[in-house]
């Protein structure tokens, strides 16, 4: 077969398994990554459909890079310098505490002596990214506190393979004589590549991102977004570090930009595909005669180094701040090997510390661990605690109407019941898995999705719709949504239900169409009935409970342009006498300010 045919044939190959595969093993419960790396191993290694699976590897690892560019756009730069302890701490724990765990276990063995067995270890003690981060993208839980510690420990891992590359040149005997001084240049040239990439990253990407929006060309902008992309990991492997590090630091570099959410939208369907194709390169790679010929030390070795991370990894997790639930969560997602100890390994016995047999072992051993990864991570599932947050599939079909409503609470099922009476149709979304099945028990088509992201409210017909109604039950979710579409759907107006009365402060300084307390309305109708039932007139109560509207709403206004303390003088701390709002029986109780009283201010009132 020609050159050019071959290349056709392996791709249809690739994308075939994909699409065999993933629906299969989703459907299972096992996972779409288990499903990829089936379909290698069974393209590869069994039918030998493809042979060089290396090759494949090596452009397919560009998924992982778009990955941690994504990745790197939510994350903005205020958040990194936050994570920082996780990070140097807990990342910085794990590679060291781990890597001397595994040295000892490789030493004792017997299969290596002390210098190869401290490359093993080490190399053993790096994680996967590619794999981690695709379980926490299918799972929505990248932004979740154990997400976000998972993330640290391993941008921490990626930036280890810097020293350790450098220390297999030391224990090669390439550290003396006039290459002595090659890990620190190593390491400065690192470290110079990083600040460039930061300078470049500040000065120059909006800029040329705001000339190509000018020329309303998409596919210029698609060009340009995968320009930055690969330009930043090529010039991070040049340096020495990974391309998946270049892609962060570039998407890092965006995060605050206007245009970031255009380009995740654009980046998104290239990282799904490749990252697909690096999974299933993954399996091409496995060298089923490696397995076969150490059959009895793989099935002992596997389970023994997954089991030692997880443990340490836990202990770690805990002894740092992790609730039991999180550091479960992190130990069952982290004890792989990664795909830097490829690198490793191979670099390892390229300078004689361990025989090339020795290192195809090793690379087995870390193929297997990515593969059980995922059953892993759904067994942990079993030592938590208290309920776990349930995902439905994403199907938009039939969705977009004049009101698009995010999160379909108790205060969002009142409301929507109101536009439904007046003839409105509604699109409703929710990340409730519960919560939908509830509605469609009732006769509603509720749409399930992540409002917080872009490419479910673009599937939700966002374009269309005239109001997005907003009434989401956790605050910070609330507040990610509004900026979500006061950056990216100007045109639509915003009706948001806040959470209290600071929240409804901030959506008012945020310029929100409109916004309401859930418990306003409830609680002047409460009131009311309460008074009604004490004898006070109908007529009388409706006017008392206005008449606190009022003072309400000028209060906010206050609240607003002076702080939270004005309009203390607006509240009531005693029974006014006489009532507010009745008629005085005599002129001179026309002089006093019934209304009038001071009191403390509460955030919730």
């Amino acid at each position: 077969m020609s050159a050019p045919n071959a290349f056709f044939f392996e791709t249809i190959l690739l994308l075939g398994g994909a699409v065999v595969a993933a629906p299969i093993f989703k459907k299972l419960g096992l996972g779409t990554v288990l499903g990829y790396l089936a379909a290698g191993v069974v393209i590869g290694p069994v039918f030998h459909g493809i042979t060089d699976g290396e090759q494949i590897l090596g452009v397919a690892e560009l998924g992982v890079v778009f990955l941690l560019f994504i990745i790197g756009l939510e994350l903005k730069p205020s958040r990194l310098w936050q994570m920082r302890r996780d990070i140097f701490g807990l990342g910085t724990a794990q590679v060291v505490v781990t890597g001397l765990a595994l040295t000892a276990l490789a030493y004792l063995s017997g299969v290596l002596e002390w210098r190869g067995s401290i490359v093993a270890g080490f190399g053993l003690a790096l994680s996967s990214t590619a794999f981690a981060m695709q379980i926490l993208e299918g799972t929505g839980e990248v932004n979740t506190k154990y997400g976000q510690r998972s993330f640290s420990v391993l941008l921490l891992q990626d930036l280890a393979i810097v020293p350790l590359l450098a220390l297999i040149t030391v224990l090669g005997g390439g550290g003396g004589g006039e290459g002595g001084d090659q890990p620190f240049l190593d390491f400065a040239i690192a470290i110079g590549a990083v600040i460039a990439m930061i300078v470049m990253g500040r000065y120059l990407l909006t800029p040329l991102f705001q000339v190509i929006a000018r020329t309303g060309a998409r596919e210029a902008m698609i060009a340009a977004a995968l320009f930055v992309v690969m330009g930043s990991a090529t010039l991070m492997q040049f340096a020495g570090l990974s391309m998946a590090m270049g892609a962060f630091l570039s998407g890092i570099m965006l995060a605050e930009s206007s245009y970031r959410h255009e380009l995740e939208a654009d980046i998104e369907p290239f990282r799904g595909v490749l990252l697909a194709i690096f999974f299933i390169a993954v399996g091409l790679s496995l060298e089923l005669q490696v397995l076969v010929d150490n059959a009895l030390f793989i099935v002992a070795a596997v389970p023994i180094i997954m089991a030692v991370k997880a443990a340490v990894i836990y202990a770690l997790c805990r002894a740092s701040g992790s609730s039991h639930n999180d550091a479960i969560r992190i130990a069952f997602l982290l004890p792989q090997g990664g795909e830097f100890g490829f690198v490793l390994f191979t670099a390892a016995a390229t300078a004689g510390l361990m025989p090339s047999s020795t290192a195809s072992l090793l690379v087995a051993i870390v193929t297997l661990t990515m593969a059980l990864t995922p059953i892993g991570s759904a067994l942990s599932r079993r030592l938590l605690t208290g309920d776990e947050h349930e995902e439905l599939d994403e199907d938009f079909e039939g969705a977009g109407a004049d009101v698009l409503m995010v999160g379909f609470s108790r205060f969002g099922q009142i409301a929507a019941q109101i536009l439904l009476a007046g003839g409105r149709d509604v699109t409703v979304i929710d990340f409730s898995a519960d919560r939908i099945r509830q509605a469609s028990s009732f006769g509603f088509r509720i749409y399930f999705g992540d409002g917080t992201r872009k490419d479910v409210l673009r599937s939700a017909g966002i374009d269309k719709a005239k109001i997005v109604v907003v009434c989401t039950q956790k605050r910070e979710i609330t507040d990610k949504v509004v900026e979500l579409v006061q950056a990216d759907y100007p045109h639509a107006k915003l009706f948001v239900r806040s959470y209290d009365r600071i929240h409804s402060i901030a959506l008012r300084n945020l310029n929100v169409d409109y916004e309401l307390r859930e418990t306003l309305e409830s609680g002047l109708l409460f009131g009311r009935r309460t008074l009604q039932a004490l004898g006070v007139g109908e007529a009388e109560a409706y006017e008392i409970g206005e008449d606190i509207r009022r003072r309400d709403e000028e209060r906010l206004v206050l609240q607003v342009s002076e702080g939270l303390q004005a309009g203390r003088d607006m509240l009531f701390s005693h029974p006014v006498r006489p009532e507010p709002l009745v008629k005085p029986k005599r002129s001179m109780e026309m002089d006093a300010d019934p209304l009038a009283g001071p009191a403390d201010v509460t955030a919730d009132a």
